[in-house]
């Protein structure tokens, strides 16, 4: 009889620093969101270390002192793999491993390799590898330092090549290839946005893990793929969508996160492009996380950065389902979760709904309030498709017989 091997989780360190600019409260809930990014990974977070810091340590990161305790725990709980809440320079990288002697990723490397895991399609899988690239170009020196220099020969007087720059040449040649790759799929997907004609583009935004992809599924009653894990979709998906006898299009973008690395904001241009060039944006935000106004922050900022900050937008709250009330327990004055949760009417009396009246409360997952979700999109639909259109289309005597 085969034995079947239990598959073990890569057990990981954390590690963190309170600054001026991030104080212990955003710290822990950076942590908190490293320790899903690394359950995504495949990985166990078992020991956070943080340090207070006016600015991070430019040689380390963190202090040597702290960085000593940091080793000699991994060494007495046999754990290889330490991960740090801030994207690392290559010198930085190059003494952490020095000390630590172990592998060493940062929080743009371990998104980088969700990324990758989760790419389907070629042009997923393209994009993510030109950021891979990208990141890892400037960080070569630290996986050569054993390598000695080429000899140089007849004809090739001086110290010839090193290893490392033969491979940045390499990397730099297969950057260029990946760009240009990209270039071709940009204008084949830009001729398909074009084709799409006259309808409507509705395009689904929000932080990751916010429930978009459910709502698509519900919505455009698809299949795409959902799971209560970071960027579980990476793929743009676009379907048409009928509202009483009015189509348009819907489509459901990659989740943002704060500390968004530079590269993938840079190759996952085409994907964003879907956002631009929508005409109504869905800011879908998970009301049950404890820090849902910052990840509204984060998604306003990146749209800002992508020129789609003002166009016309619906704040749908979901998961009300999952929002739980806070209570104190009067006699250990530990604040417990209870099951209790805000109805619906309760919602809208919420400063939430004061905003611009363009305000939903849902639950995708049970198709809670769904109904006045429809009617909401269908409205603000009809309006930009007759202010385009306001003649000689075939919609606009539907629109006038469903008014």
């Amino acid at each position: 009889m085969i034995e079947e091997k239990k598959v073990t989780s890569e057990k990981i360190v954390l590690i963190g620093v309170v600054t001026q600019h991030q104080d212990e409260e955003q710290s822990n809930e950076y942590l908190n969101e490293l320790e899903f990014l690394t359950l995504t990974a495949g990985g166990v977070a078992v020991k956070r270390f943080t340090q207070k810091l006016e600015i991070p340590n430019p040689k380390t990161f963190i202090g040597t002192g702290k960085l000593d305790e940091v080793k000699q725990y991994m060494e007495a709980n046999n754990i290889e793999t330490a991960i740090f809440d801030d994207e690392l320079s290559a010198s930085q990288l190059r003494n952490i491993e020095k000390v630590l002697d172990c592998k060493v990723l940062d929080r743009t490397s371990l998104i980088l390799d969700i990324f990758a895991r989760r790419a389907q399609t070629s042009y997923a899988r393209t994009q993510v590898e030109l950021a891979q690239c990208q990141y890892l170009l400037p960080r070569l020196t630290r996986l050569w330092t054993h390598l000695e220099r080429q000899k140089g020969g007849i004809g090739l007087r001086g110290p010839g090549e090193t290893e490392i720059e033969t491979d940045r040449r390499i990397i730099r040649d297969k950057i260029t290839l990946l760009k240009k790759k990209l270039k071709v799929i940009d204008k084949q997907m830009a001729v398909q946005r074009k084709n799409r004609g006259k309808m409507v583009r509705v395009a689904l935004v929000g932080y990751t893990n916010v429930g978009k992809s459910t709502l698509m599924n519900v919505v455009s009653k698809s299949d795409v793929f959902a799971e209560n894990k970071l960027f579980a979709t990476l793929d743009t998906t676009v379907r048409k969508v009928v509202i009483k006898n009015i189509p348009f299009l819907l489509t459901d973008t990659v989740g943002f996160i704060r500390k968004l690395p530079t590269q993938l904001v840079e190759s996952f241009k085409s994907t964003l492009d879907e956002v631009r060039e929508a005409d109504l944006l869905l800011h879908i935000v998970d009301i049950s996380h404890p820090n849902f106004e910052e990840h509204i922050a984060s998604v306003n900022k990146i749209l800002d950065e992508i020129k789609s900050a003002n166009k016309p937008t619906i704040m749908v709250f979901n998961k009300i389902d999952v929002y739980q009330h806070e209570t104190i327990d009067s006699d250990d004055l530990v604040t417990k979760k209870t099951k209790e949760h805000y109805t619906l009417a309760e919602w809208e009396k919420t400063w939430m709904n004061k905003l611009d009246n363009n305000c939903l409360f849902i639950s995708a997952l049970n198709k809670e309030n769904l109904e006045n979700f429809k009617e909401k999109v269908f409205k603000e639909v009809k309006k930009i498709h007759i202010t385009r259109f306001p003649y000689n289309d075939f919609l606009y005597e539907e629109y006038k017989e469903i008014d």
